[in-house]
């Protein structure tokens, strides 16, 4: 192809006319996407999010449902003066300006307060390092009890006068009552002092009998001291010579 061909193309009418085709179709393609993305990600929409805090869930809902934007619980929480279900939180913050069918997250009221598991600090650690964790977890105590156990160690802990253990889930505003040792013994630890069995006079030789005739001497008599049951009258009669001289 020769150069004078080659210039001659470029002034054809057809090439020029299929040029000015594909610039109609680039630039429809163009203008629709811009028009497209706009409809789609709703360019220059701004809607100001509305304060929903303390609603119930459901008003909140169709008060987000009228303005295009959708609702979607994010956590619970419990606080004891408001109604269960009602809004806590809310994500964006109220006068935020978002586009439509932008998600609003919330923060529910729960229908019963938190519960806590118990951790291990029954007759495993002292009064003061059981309250120092138990408060740190958020737990309500109560007056410490005292029973017989070692000084200031922890025996069991109450929850409405039943003991609870590690592991158990109490309520957050349960009161817990440690019990801990007073540093006295229990009774039933205690033992009985015996007093040694005495051996003395008042026990009965071996050999000497049972005792019931202790109280009588015993002696044996030695012949020719006996005294005799005649002497009276030897002497009566004496008596009587005399006086006859």
């Amino acid at each position: 192809m020769t150069g004078t061909e080659f210039i001659g193309k470029f002034k054809s009418k057809y090439l020029w006319g299929n040029l000015a085709a594909m610039a109609l179709v680039v630039g429809a393609l163009i203008v629709g996407a811009k028009f497209g993305l706009g409809i789609y990600t709703h360019h220059g929409e701004s809607i100001a999010i509305p304060n929903i805090v303390h609603k119930k869930f459901d008003n909140a809902t169709h008060v987000l449902d009228q303005l295009g934007l959708r609702i979607e619980v994010s956590d619970t929480g419990y606080v004891k003066t408001l109604p269960p279900g009602c809004i806590l939180e809310q994500n964006p913050e109220p006068g935020e300006h978002v586009k439509s069918g932008h998600v609003i997250y919330v923060t529910i009221n729960s229908d019963h307060s938190p519960r806590i598991t118990i951790p291990d600090v029954i007759d495993n650690s002292s009064l003061r390092e059981a309250m120092a964790k138990l408060t740190a977890m958020g737990f309500k105590l109560g007056s410490p009890e005292y029973v017989p156990g070692e000084q200031d160690w922890v025996y069991g802990i109450l929850v409405k006068g039943k003991h609870v253990v590690a592991g158990d889930k109490v309520s957050v505003d349960d009161v817990l009552i440690i019990q801990v040792g007073n540093g006295r013994r229990d009774s039933a630890d205690s033992f009985d002092v015996v007093d040694p069995v005495s051996h003395g006079t008042d026990e009965v030789l071996e050999g000497e009998g049972d005792g019931t005739e202790g109280d009588v001497d015993n002696f044996e008599v030695v012949p020719g001291t006996e005294p005799s049951e005649t002497a009276p009258s030897h002497e009566h009669s004496h008596q009587q010579n005399e006086v006859v001289e």
